[in-house]
This record gives C-alpha cells, structure tokens and sequence, in this order.
C-alpha cells in the first residue's frame, strides 16, 4: 500500500530482500571443529519459513539454549544469517542481541515476518528484520556483532568469534559431515532437548514442527507475540510497562516490532492532519541512554488525529517499521492506535538541539553494501545515527542558512552547520562520495493555517525552528514544524554572463526541462529571457529535454518543428538573434524520458556569428563518423549520431554532434543527455555504502563519447572540440573520468574555485551535473557557469546553464 507524506505520495512500504543464488564455492575438505563442542549456549532451533505459504507461525526465528549451569550473558553478542549458497558478494546480515540465557534455559531472536501464518511468536528476546531462506541457509551465534566475512565452512571454521553455527538445507557453510536437513515453510531444524552439540549439524539437528520458546518460557499462544507490554488488563488510566524508549530501541529498528503494546505515555508535539496522518508523542522521562530515541510517530491512517499538542496521553498499538521505499531507513511507529488523553495544556518536553556541536563530522556507518539497521547506533560518532537516534523527538536549530530553495510541496532545504562546505551564493557543495554533508535538514511545516515560505539559496530562517524530526524517502530526516523561524531574505539574484568578443565564439548548454509546444507561454518566455539576457546570446546553444511538438502525448509524433519555433522566437522577442536550429528526430520512444515525450539534444546557432556545416545522412539509427582530410577532420555527417546502436544508449538520448565554423575555423560540438540516476540507492538509506546501479550505462556513454572524440584527434590531433550537456554526474565521478581518459578531453567544471563547481541543487547539495568539456586544442577560453535557476524557488528549470568562449584564432594550431 501507498501512504502520503504531506503533500507527497509515500511510496510503498515493502522491502524484498533476495537469498539463495548460485555458489562460487565448493567444499574440498571437512573443517576442523569451531570449538570443543559446548556445554553452554548453542543454536537450539532455526526456522525461516514464517509468514511462507503453508505456515502456521508468522516470522522466522532462531532460538538459544543455555545447557550450562550458569547464565550465558549475550550482552554484545549477535546471531547472524548467511544464504545457503553464498557468493563472493553475499553478506552476513547482523542481529544484535542483549540480555542472558538462563540455565536450561531458551532465548528467542524474531525474525522478519511473512504475509501468511496465523499465530505470532511469544514474546522475542531480541528482534531483526532478515529474511531467512525456509530451505537453506547458515546462522551462526557470534561474540560480537561486526559482520562475519567467511563465506565457506573451513573459513568461518577458522573465526574465533563464532560461537556456534548451524547449517541447514543445502547450506555449504555448515558444521561437521553436513547440513542439518529437513527445513522447509511448516518445518524447523532443531536440537534435542538436552541440547547436545557435536559439532555436526547433520547429527545434532533434525527437522519438526516448529517450536519456538522465550526466555519465559512462553510458547505461542502463551505469550502472544504481541503481548500487551506486560500489563495485561490493568487501570486504563495508569501507565504501562513499556516506554517510548523501549520501543525505539538502540539500533534502527524496534526490538519490539510486530509487538502489540499498551498504555505507552507521552505528551503530544505535533499532530499532523494531512498526507500521512498522525501525530508524535515524547516521553519527557528520558532514560540515560543516548542512542535510544524518547519520540515515536503514532500513525492514525485516513483519520484525522482528535489529539492536541501539549496532551498527555497514554497511547496502546502495534510496533510498525515502516520503509517509505525499499531502499530507504525505515520509521519506527505504533499502528492501530488506541489513545487515552489525561490532561491538556502540559508544557512540552525540552527540544534536541541541532548545530554544529552536537551533529557529529561522519556521515552514516557502512555496511560493505549491505544493511546498517542492526548494529547499535553511535550517535556521538554519525551524523545519521545521531538523527536517528533523535528520530519521532523535538528538534530545535537557531538562525540556519537555506540551502535548498522552497519547492511546490512547502519544503525548503537549510544546514546547521554554517562552514560546512559553503558555496560563494550561500548553498552547501557536494563535493566527495566520501564526505557527504552532514548539516543539512530537510524542513516542512505542520501548520496548514499559514502559507509555506518562498525561500532561496543563501536565504536565513531566524529565530528557532522547532518540531518532531521525522524521516522520508524524500531527502531523509526533516523537521516537521511547529514552530517555523522568520525567513530573511538575502537577496540572492540571478546571474548575467558578459556578452561574448567579437573574436570569440560562444558556446553553452541548458537543460530546459520537457519543454514542448503546448507549454505555457510563461514557461517558454522565462527560458527564452535565459539564453537572450542571462547567457547574453551564445553563438551556439546545445539545448537538453526539448519535447516533440506534441510533449507527453503519445501518437508517433517525434517532430520538433512547433516547440523550436515558438522558443526561438520567444529569444528573438527577448532581444535574443533570430536562431537557426539542427536535431536528429529519435525513434518514437527509444531515447527515454518521458513517455511520448520524445526528448532529444538540439543545437541553436546563430547564422549571423557562425555557420553550420550540413552534410546529409544523419538519422536516428545511422552513425555518424570522422574522416581526415588534407584539412583535418570532418563529418560524415552533420548533424550526426554517435553510434545509435551500441547498447550504451539503449532507452537513453544519443549524442548529437554537429560541425561549425568560426571566422575559417571548424569546431566540432558533441551534445549530450546521459542516463539518468533513477535506481541508484540514496545518501540516506539503509544500504551503505548505497549502490550507484546507473554509473554502469553512463560509464559505458562516457566511452562512447571519449572514442569518438579520440578518432577526431587521430584525424587531427588539433581538432577543436567542445564535449557538453546534462552528464547526470559528478566532476568526481567515474563517468568524468571515463569521458576524459587519455586526456582528450579537459572539464572546465575544474577550472573553477571549488565554491562555485555546481550547477543544480538536490536535497539541498549543491552538485555539478551538467558539464563543458574541451580538446587540447581549445587553449584561450573564458568559462561560466550562470546561475539563474537551481537556487531559486521560482525557477524556469531545475538546472543552471553554462557558457564557453573560446578565442578561437588564439587556439593552438599545427
């Protein structure tokens, strides 16, 4: 199901984990034994078919023993999942645990639960959220909770830290002469009751009816999985057991998930009464722990919350992890609720304070890739910890700097950290994958009584910003306010770039953003003021996400005719020249984009200041290429292609490349569009370090590019060539690196004081996406990157454009 942040759809709360690929390995040899076989704490019983087709109970579990006559004290222990077959990249996923195992005694560790079954687990000791494979898979109890790394039998053999393990299925990592067999959706692998260990799952375990027990020995039915916070019926006006603490936790995820739990107290300090309704409650009695959060969200579905700010109440429900996305951290929530008011009016418990002192330098912990919601939270050490540990409580921030403009869903950008990383204009540069900013905070208003602030760039919300920090797919933590600080506005400006000499040719590119024929004469007249009065009338403009005549309609049409027409002559009106155009027409929707949109590169020239050499033969799926000449290099055709059909470019924009002469000198421009970076995992998400899944078809673009600029310089090695357009990267990234190799290629994105390398905002990051790049040849160059619209709220499109002039007569020659 979907469920609205705001004025934003959340997306869907499902997370799907894979398990069970094909083995890199094989088993040579028997391992030697982990340990002398144990007369204490082992793994009784291993089930991963909760929630499955066919089951009764509804999430997997592992089950301790202790068969010693003392307690087994688990504090900094952790028990951990590894497929069956693992590959060199499958990872150990970690559950911590805490606590003891009596004597004879049982612990229960909850698992991820299913959408079948009908009866819960009693009442876990511990709780993670992996997803165990029914028929195959290894656990193991570690004296730790780092990630295992071994990934066979003799390895993990050799790790003094495993405690335990038990191999089921057909799981290659295993004790002794095999797996335990028998594990399926209704069955569990398990110990007898004298909990013998020889250190051989084959002969210790065997398959049966699954039969969990906690460390009260409660089975299912006894103690309910859900329980009620160990209050049972109890005086509907007194408090229970559990506290808001208790429910968050020390890690990312609740140790009491799936839990029913009853009569939890708080004071209301935010109510929100749109998009995902519901309101926050705070404990004001604080345990001594920092990592445990004293705020939960209390989520109350399509009904509007009849709770006021200042309410005491004491709040019954079910312990939900919610994941906005499936790659996103995850809110900690109670569902269903139940809420008694006790008193009104009460004062509000003292906010967190958000600055640059308390919100730590490192950014998030990593996981080789993998989960990071099971180790215990350092929030004296992670920025993201910290904020996750404040997760569902006040936060207050004092005269912080916006660093993202306001946007139409009443969110605005700021960082609490005034010198981190500070652009020239007031924003905050992205500048490293390794040091993502750690001061920035989303912002969003509860009061729906007062219009949202028109904030931009290097603007300052004074005063105190106060209200619940809350978590979203969208950009991560953010304050949702009760109380907004005064905008002051700074008066940032949009910039104009000198007109270029007479001796210099002007070249630039701008994204657009689907501009179309059937846009609003606004839209298309703000662009258009752009290019004539801000970028001063390049010579030449290489223009991204120009639509077909028709935009997002979907009939065949590919034409362009319409939408050019009424731009050039909007610059034309604006006192811009009468610019001619060229284009390649794509395939009906094969160059991505939106649907039916068509999109596509276009080069507008104007003819009074250059000229366009036009050689015909370029079409959507016919390659363009170089041949030398006694003159140097030319087109075989102009406008043309870089290889149309190479996989590169599959559901993604072809470079268009086109053939100019300046005063007697050809300059070759190669315009481009890459792929997007939709997939790729977030700054903020549970996966760290996150995946970058879409580098791979730009990295392969860039290859593209940079061969074809090679075969230019190999058919003349002084060939003046400008590479530019919506790269969708970073100067610091690998498809930069790629697009240069051999350097033939020089990023003038790098020519710049560091404060001013960007040319679009993103969750309030300053970054470079859109890029200009020149041959060794192009010498004498004046380069500018015009910042008109990414800092602002009132934009025309969401990317700044840029400008090159090249003093062409000056370049190297011969």
């Amino acid at each position: 199901m979907s469920r609205p942040v705001g004025n934003r759809p959340r997306r869907a709360a499902y997370a799907l984990i894979s398990v069970g690929v094909a083995s890199a390995f094989a088993i040579t040899s028997l391992p030697a034994a982990y340990a002398t076989p144990s007369a204490t704490a082992v793994i009784s019983e291993v089930y991963g078919g909760g929630g499955n087709s066919g089951a009764t109970l509804t999430r997997d579990f592992v089950e301790l023993g202790n068969a010693g006559s003392a307690a087994y004290d688990l504090a900094g222990y952790s028990v951990q999942y590894l497929p069956g077959a693992p590959s060199a990249s499958s990872l150990w996923q970690v559950t911590t645990l805490n606590g003891s195992v009596a004597p004879g005694g049982r612990f229960l560790v909850a698992e991820a639960a299913g959408t079948g079954g009908s009866t819960a687990l009693p009442t876990a000791d511990a709780t993670g959220s992996v997803a165990m494979s029914a028929t195959s898979g290894t656990i193991a109890l570690v004296s730790g909770t780092t990630a295992l790394t071994c990934r066979t039998a003799a390895d993990c053999a050799a790790d003094g830290r495993i405690v335990d393990l038990v191999g089921y299925g057909s799981a290659l990592v295993r004790e002794g002469s095999g797996p335990a067999t028998g594990a399926s959706n209704t069955a569990a692998v398990a110990r007898g009751a004298a909990l013998g260990d020889t250190d051989d799952n084959a002969v210790d375990l065997s398959a049966g009816t699954p039969s969990p027990v906690n460390s009260a020995g409660q089975t299912p039915g006894s103690g309910d999985g859900g329980g009620d916070g160990g209050d049972g019926g109890g005086d509907p006006t007194t408090p229970g057991t559990v506290r808001v603490h208790d429910i968050q936790g020390t890690t990312r995820l609740s140790p009491l998930a799936g839990q029913t739990v009853t009569r939890v107290p708080g004071i209301v300090t935010g109510v929100r009464t749109t998009g995902s309704k519901g309101y926050w409650i705070q404990d004001p009695a604080a345990d001594a722990d920092s990592r445990t959060s004293e705020g939960v969200f209390v989520y109350t579905g399509s009904a509007t919350p009849t709770v006021g700010v200042g309410d005491s109440v004491l709040v019954s429900g079910k312990v939900s992890e919610y994941y906005p996305s499936s790659t996103s951290q995850s809110v900690t929530e109670l569902t269903a609720p139940t809420a008694t008011v006790l008193s009104s009016g009460n004062a509000l418990p003292a906010a967190v304070t958000v600055d640059a002192t308390s919100v730590p330098a490192a950014y998030i912990p990593t996981a080789g890739g993998g989960s990071i919601e099971s180790p215990a939270l350092e929030p004296a050490v992670y920025a993201q910890d910290f904020y996750e540990s404040a997760e569902g409580m006040r936060v207050a921030f004092s005269d912080a700097r916006v660093v993202g403009a306001s946007d139409a869903y009443g969110e605005l950008w700021v960082t609490v950290k005034p010198d981190e990383n500070a652009t020239t204009r007031g924003g905050t540069l992205y500048s490293s994958y390794d040091r993502p900013n750690t001061g920035r905070l989303e912002v969003m208003s509860l009061d729906t009584t007062t219009s949202f602030p028109s904030a931009d760039v290097g603007d300052e919300l004074s005063g105190t910003t106060t209200g619940p920090l809350d978590y979203s797919t969208y950009g991560g933590y953010n304050v949702q306010a009760t109380q907004l600080g005064t905008l002051v506005d700074n008066g940032l400006k949009p910039e104009v770039t000198r007109r270029q000499k007479g001796d210099e040719l002007a070249v630039a590119t701008y994204n657009v953003e689907n501009l179309d024929a059937l846009d609003a004469q606004e839209k298309i007249d703000r662009l258009a003021h752009g290019v004539a009065v801000n970028l001063n009338s390049p010579d030449v403009v290489a223009l991204e996400e120009i639509q077909d005549d028709n935009g997002a309609t979907n009939d065949g049409t590919v034409t362009s005719e319409a939408t050019l027409k009424r731009f050039t002559d909007a610059i034309r009106a604006a006192g811009g020249p009468r610019y001619q155009w060229r284009y390649i027409a794509p395939t009906d929707n094969q160059d991505g984009g939106e649907p039916g949109g068509n999109i596509r590169q276009v080069f507008l020239f104007n003819p009074k200041r250059v000229s366009f050499t036009d050689r015909a033969g370029g079409d959507a799926v016919t390659a363009t290429s170089v041949v030398k000449t006694r003159k140097g290099a030319k087109l075989t055709a102009s406008p043309g292609r870089i290889d149309p059909a190479s996989d590169a470019w599959d559901n993604s924009r072809k470079p268009l490349v086109g053939e100019f002469v300046f005063h007697g000198e050809t300059v070759f421009v190669i315009a481009n569009h890459f792929t997007s970076k939709g997939g790729d995992q977030p700054l903020h998400g549970r996966y760290q370090p996150p995946s970058r899944s879409s580098e791979t078809q730009r990295q392969a673009q860039a290859a593209e590019v940079n061969t074809f600029v090679k075969s230019l310089l190999a058919a003349d090695r002084n060939a003046k060539t400008v590479v530019l357009g919506d790269l969708n990267d970073y100067e610091f990234s690998q498809t930069v690196t790629t697009l240069t190799e051999g350097k033939v290629l020089k990023p003038l994105i790098t020519t710049l004081p560091a404060a001013e390398r960007y040319t679009y905002v993103y969750d309030g990051n300053s970054q470079t996406l859109d890029h200009i790049l020149t041959s060794p040849a192009v010498t004498h160059y004046d380069y500018d990157v015009v910042h008109i619209n990414a800092e602002f709220a009132d934009q025309a499109s969401d990317h700044d454009p840029q400008v090159v002039r090249i003093d062409v007569s000056r370049c190297r020659k011969g």
